[in-house]
């Protein structure tokens, strides 16, 4: 009786491994990332291509096709003057030889995603017309998400990513100088003279 007993409990346990097998998840792939080699240093984005697919599509294709190599950083903007935080914006400036057609606007509220420190966003006029241009905040800056009572946009600014190591390099930019001229609006005196030069931009293991 015993022997069949150890017997069945013994079948038992065969049957219902198939069953445990089926319950284990394969891990979700790595998200992307983005080594941005610049004349101040190297910095790495990892790139939310699943919480912000549509942005972060976009951005990868101006890395995949080149179009960041030899383009700039040009504006370092602080929170107050000779502030340690910001945002440090670059991309292709409008450049005609390099920009690709306006994205849909991918709003935090939509994303779940927040300008944390090291967060990389979207920059834009109206809602709509982002097109290969980008910022980093450099420290906290809740004000450009969505939907928040003190957002300086009511639609807020389409973060897409993080940096991940780097963030030495973007404060080096932020306290970078600037000219005293140069930027139209309240964008005047956060123009970098000398701007900083992206050397080259690459995806890690690139399909």
């Amino acid at each position: 009786m015993l022997r069949r007993a150890l017997l069945l409990a013994t079948l038992a346990a065969g049957l219902a491994a198939p069953a445990f097998a089926q319950d284990i998840q394969t891990p979700p792939a790595p998200l992307p990332r983005v080594q941005m080699e610049t004349t101040a240093g190297r910095i790495v984005i990892e790139v939310e291509a699943v919480k912000a697919p549509i942005t972060a599509a976009n951005f990868l294709k101006y890395v995949d096709e080149r179009r960041f190599d030899g383009a700039t950083f040009y504006r370092a903007m602080q929170s107050t003057p000779g502030a340690t935080t910001g945002l440090v914006q670059g991309g292709v400036n409008n450049d005609p030889e390099r920009v690709l057609p306006p994205i849909a606007h991918e709003p935090t509220t939509q994303t779940g995603l927040s300008h944390i420190d090291g967060a990389v966003s979207m920059a834009r006029y109206a809602p709509g017309t982002a097109t290969g241009d980008f910022f980093v905040s450099v420290g906290p800056t809740p004000s450009y998400d969505a939907g928040r009572s003190f957002s300086v946009d009511p639609d807020g600014f389409a973060v897409f990513g993080r940096v991940v190591q780097g963030m030495d390099v973007v404060r080096t930019i932020l306290a970078s100088p600037t000219s005293p001229t140069e930027g139209e609006g309240f964008m005047r005196g956060q123009m970098l003279e000398p701007k900083i030069t992206i050397l080259q931009a690459w995806r890690e293991n690139a399909p």
